[in-house]
């Protein structure tokens, strides 16, 4: 049996959303330190980050057509300063996440490995603390797919329009 490519499957509609969305998210930061930036050295790195990531979310966006439809509720991601900040913890709670499961796998000894299960725990409880802030008051539309890769796109288009 061959996949159907005539859309994305699910795992892989999800992970092009966490791919999309994290480094819009960068890029807009990215765009808005640019200017003060002196050191010419780190002004280049920055702006080859710059390229790579806004040629990343250009290749990425082209999948968007192929991701499964479903009815959509409507519910919209308002753009304001607490959605953007609490955005922000979010990816930072995820990344601790992924990288004290990845440190706990290679731990040896078990005192440490027991503050990195401390801080794992904290990390998850501050994940869900922060998800059901964006939840509750419509600002992460977690159950609305089409609206989730809506805001992707959005998010994206705006972070490639910005200058810099």
């Amino acid at each position: 049996m061959t996949p159907n490519h005539s859309h994305l499957a699910w795992h892989e509609t999800l992970e092009l959303h966490e791919l999309v969305a994290s480094q819009a998210n960068a890029l807009t930061k990215l765009k808005k330190a640019y200017p003060e930036i002196t050191d010419p050295i780190l002004k280049t790195i920055y702006k080859q980050m710059i390229e790579t990531l806004s040629q990343n979310i250009v290749d990425l966006l082209q999948f968007y057509p192929l991701t499964p439809k479903l009815s959509s509720t409507d519910a919209a991601l308002r753009d304001d300063a607490s959605a953007a900040a609490a955005g922000d913890l979010l990816g930072l709670a995820k990344s601790l996440i992924k990288n004290y499961a990845g440190a706990i796998t290679e731990t040896a000894t078990p005192s440490l490995r027991k503050v990195f299960t401390k801080h794992l725990n904290a990390a998850i409880d501050n994940h869900a603390k922060i998800f059901n802030y964006l939840y509750e008051r419509n600002l992460y539309p977690a159950y609305d797919l089409n609206q989730l890769l809506q805001n992707d796109v959005d998010s994206a288009n705006k972070a490639l329009s910005q200058p810099y």
